[in-house]
């Protein structure tokens, strides 16, 4: 399922959101001025590679530094291929303006941070010894995804299904398309760890690691005394609390 657009305005400009748009376009066009084994380098000391963490002989013999906590952070500014990066950035720009309306600039950066390196801890908790990197976004928006989820249950997503050749466009409601968003992260992370292929080349276990932290962070970090809802009738916020 692809969101092609959702029906709750914003008032504000959203600057977070476009800041993070530009950073990651800036590094993936450098990432592609790199030489094949430079950006081979490159991808696994700043992208997160789980072994690096939990095994130090693993870390030792493949010559990491010490540290390298900041890579939590620089991944998810990283891409592996354009469609990685633009359906990426696409579903940011779909759904973080209005998360980052009602929480603010300030407490949207915090929180974006955080969904992103509360999910690829997420992936490391289920894929304990994997040698490959995990890099993109997609951890911190599922993160903000999960905030949507629960400020904005009234708001519909128009959806592009493609059924084989077929594109399939049809409205469904927020909760709907994200829960089943949610469900499908989950079920691949599960039957991956029952059959024994964590080593995904999708980290689906970051995805619901951060969809959960940004349905449980929002509602911590919203300012005191406002509870969004957007009203599909009248197309306009209500604040509650």
């Amino acid at each position: 399922m692809i969101p092609l657009r959702d029906n709750v305005p914003s008032s504000r400009r959203p600057l977070v959101t476009w800041t993070i748009i530009a950073l990651c376009a800036l590094l993936f066009l450098f990432e592609q001025l790199l030489p094949n084994r430079v950006l081979f380098e490159f991808l696994y000391l700043y992208g997160v590679v789980p072994a690096r963490f939990t095994d130090p002989a693993y870390a030792a013999i493949m010559g990491y530094p010490k540290g390298g906590y900041e890579s939590m952070v620089t991944y998810m500014f990283l891409h592996g291929g354009w469609l990685h990066f633009l359906l990426n950035m696409w579903v940011l720009w779909i759904f973080a303006d209005n998360v980052e309306e009602a929480l603010g600039p300030l407490r949207f950066a915090l929180f974006y941070l955080a969904c992103g390196v509360i999910a690829v801890c997420t992936h490391i908790l289920f894929n304990w010894n994997a040698t490959m990197p995990v890099i993109g976004a997609s951890g911190a928006i599922a993160g903000v995804m999960g905030a949507y989820f629960r400020l904005f249950p009234r708001a519909r997503v128009v959806t592009l299904i493609p059924i084989f050749i077929f594109p399939w466009i049809i409205e469904l409601p927020a909760v709907v398309f994200l829960g089943i968003w949610f469900f499908l992260q989950l079920l691949s992370g599960v039957s991956g760890s029952v059959s024994g292929s964590g080593a995904s080349s999708v980290a689906f276990w970051a995805h619901a690691g951060g969809f959960v932290a940004g349905l449980g962070l929002v509602r911590l970090i919203l300012p005191h005394g406002c509870e969004f809802c957007f009203d599909p009738r009248n197309r306009r916020y209500d604040r509650e609390g």
